[in-house]
């Protein structure tokens, strides 16, 4: 660890003389090769300073009356710079002069701070940020306040007083008191992590008190659904023309991994002739406006096809909002006898794990299908069936001829 250089310097301004003749006396702060500098009130005759040594010339009342103030001065800058070292991780020039003049840095506090993001946050709606986006933001903000008037007494805190201890704390409110499952905790803390790296970044505090925090994520089987279950779906019959339009779009989500939002901001301008002559869905998704390129399939084309014309504004499939098309899958699935639990979100693992993976789709593939930027993001989605398993496995079986025959002759 590098030693601190600090050093104080007084000096006099000589270009610039007051009505009287005199000169002001500056204090310059240089703090690890930063500098500062400020007034110290005090003025000299120019004649009557040592700029050497610092301090005015001479033995008379004067001289002794100001060397001495500005002995105060040194002796007050190394008592509130020695005070700043035990009490902050981090001490600069500015800090130090603002310290010693009396002026009150502003204390950003952690709601104060959280609500101005969610306000910048909701200038950015349909820009780069969603309204959904917002809305957890906002959730996050309604739990910390409450957990700081409930368990701390309190409205709101400094930020540089948010140690790994609070963030403990405010991990048990969640899962005691709020009773949120493990994931939904995690993710509160990651929105909370998010300002007070904010506030990190933009030097109102040091030290980053997640450092040493791990956030956990615990990987969920969110299912999806198999062939035969598919095909229980698309063969049904139903009296409701709305049950069977919200299959046809489940449907077309499974076949092609759309998101809800994407699904429905779906556009005629989107379904593009590609290299290959055939038709692709070229958008981006909303999300995180990652490029997305689809080839459609027969049966998204024949669903296209079932709507082209027959929809008001332009749209190409009669998308609900997403409550109620999950409110209708639920219908959808007991009349079809499927006992999980189907909402449009299940069609995107269904694309990712039956429709491509289980086909022999390498992951990569799939992963660019769905606008991943991460593939390994693909993997909670992707799961490997057990007849992919067996597939695979007697694809390789196929390929271990030769060492068989040896194995059963000497194993024989």
């Amino acid at each position: 660890m590098s030693k601190s250089t600090f050093k104080i310097l007084f000096y006099v301004r000589k270009n610039q003389i007051n009505k009287d003749g005199t000169v002001s006396i500056m204090v310059r702060i240089t703090l690890n090769g930063e500098l500062c500098q400020f007034s110290s009130k005090l003025c000299i005759q120019p004649q009557f300073w040592d700029a050497k040594q610092g301090k005015a010339i001479g033995n008379s009342l004067k001289s002794r009356q100001l060397n001495s103030t500005l002995d105060e001065i040194r002796r007050s800058l190394l008592n509130h710079y020695h005070n700043m070292m035990v009490r902050e991780t981090y001490v600069t020039a500015e800090k130090l002069r603002n310290a010693f003049l009396g002026f009150d840095t502003r204390e950003h506090t952690l709601i104060n701070l959280f609500r101005k993001y969610i306000e910048d946050a909701k200038k950015l709606v349909g820009i780069s940020k969603s309204k959904a986006t917002v809305e957890k933001y906002d959730r996050c903000c309604r739990r910390l306040e409450n957990f700081l008037s409930n368990i701390y007494n309190i409205g709101d805190i400094a930020v540089k007083d948010i140690n790994h201890m609070f963030i403990t704390d405010f991990e048990n409110y969640l899962r005691t008191s709020c009773k949120c499952g493990e994931n939904t905790t995690a993710k509160f803390i990651q929105t909370f992590k998010t300002v007070v790296i904010l506030a990190k970044n933009n030097g109102w505090i040091y030290s980053d008190p997640f450092a040493n925090y791990k956030i956990r994520i615990k990987r969920v089987d969110r299912g999806y659904l198999t062939e035969q279950e598919i095909q229980t779906m698309l063969k049904k019959k139903f009296a409701s023309k709305r049950l069977e339009q919200v299959r046809d779009i489940f449907i077309f989500s499974c076949l092609t991994g759309l998101a809800y939002i994407d699904l429905k901001n779906l556009t005629k301008e989107d379904i593009q002739i590609a290299f290959d002559g055939k038709p692709w869905i070229m958008t981006s998704r909303q999300k995180t406006d990652t490029p997305v390129r689809v080839p459609l399939l027969k049966i998204p084309q024949a669903i296209l096809k079932k709507y082209d014309g027959k929809l008001p504004k332009g749209q190409l499939l009669p998308v609900l909002s997403n409550q109620k098309l999950n409110s209708y899958l639920k219908e959808i699935a007991d009349l079809c006898g499927i006992t999980k639990n189907v909402t449009f979100h299940l069609a995107r693992h269904t694309f990712a794990t039956t429709m491509t993976l289980a086909k022999g789709v390498p992951i990569e593939t799939v992963s660019k299908m769905l606008g991943h930027t991460n593939i390994q993001t693909t993997q909670i989605y992707a799961r490997i069936t057990n007849d992919k398993i067996s597939r695979d496995m007697q694809l390789l079986s196929g390929k271990l001829d030769a060492i068989e025959k040896v194995a059963s002759t000497c194993l024989a």
